[in-house]
């Protein structure tokens, strides 16, 4: 029957069928690739000639990074969606992976400025815990399965042509702006009422990060499990 056959079984009152098909030739895709790098670099070089380093350096590391998301599909959406609606936590282990690696960094850039007597960065970002704290996130997560995606996940879907993104991103963009001009009285009447807790105080440098990583050493053994699990039920 031209490129695709049929035939069909009788096996205890059951009939199957099997088909094959000729499968198209997958077009080669590094013309396309090298001519995307020579672009990037071009670029790069030109914001580097008129604006500045800086802004090149900025260009260049986006480049990549959006690169490397679009390669290896690292969403955050997924490695908290992907354990409920298929068992793989592939991804959550690798998102795991990342929070025990930025952890160690972190810690030692924020120690290496404490022995010295020199402001700790990044203490602006240490903010009160409240009942707020855990709406916003419980909103924020059901808005990113519904969006199907993180933001990183939605620029990346974005420069792929995903017209749903588009739309996501849009609005994303509008509740950012709205977030941003309200934020003053959320801020007061909610956020600041909440106690600040920088781990190092309660536990001390070598403490904290112990803990930390504990956990999420913890969080990954969890997640192995439940892949296991999952898969074996689904096999029976």
């Amino acid at each position: 029957m031209g490129d695709e056959q049929q035939t069909a079984q009788s096996e205890g009152g059951i009939k199957r069928s099997s088909r094959t098909r000729t499968r198209k030739k997958k077009k080669n895709q590094i013309p396309l690739g090298i001519i995307a790098l020579l672009f990037v670099v071009a670029v790069g070089i030109i914001l580097a000639m008129t604006v500045g380093g800086n802004v090149a350096l900025f260009w260049m590391l986006g480049s990549s990074f959006g690169f490397i998301l679009q390669r290896s599909r690292f969403c955050f959406t997924a490695s908290m969606r992907d354990p409920y609606l298929t068992g793989s936590t592939s991804l959550t282990k690798a998102v795991l992976i990342a929070f025990a690696v930025t952890t160690v960094g972190f810690a030692a850039i924020k120690y290496g400025a404490f022995i010295k007597g020199l402001p700790i960065p990044g203490q602006s970002y240490v903010v009160p815990i409240s009942l707020a704290t855990a709406v916003g996130s419980f909103m924020f997560g059901i808005g990113m399965v519904i969006a199907g995606g993180c933001a990183s996940g939605t620029l990346m879907r974005v420069g792929e042509g995903f017209g749903m993104q588009m739309l996501s991103l849009f609005f994303f963009i509008v509740g950012s702006l709205l977030g941003a001009a309200h934020f003053g009285w959320w801020k007061l009447n909610f956020i600041v009422r909440g106690p600040k807790v920088f781990l190092p105080d309660v536990f001390g440098w070598v403490g904290a990060v112990v803990l930390q990583l504990l956990i999420i050493a913890l969080l990954w053994i969890a997640a192995d499990k439940w892949a296991k699990r999952k898969s074996s039920s689904s096999d029976h």
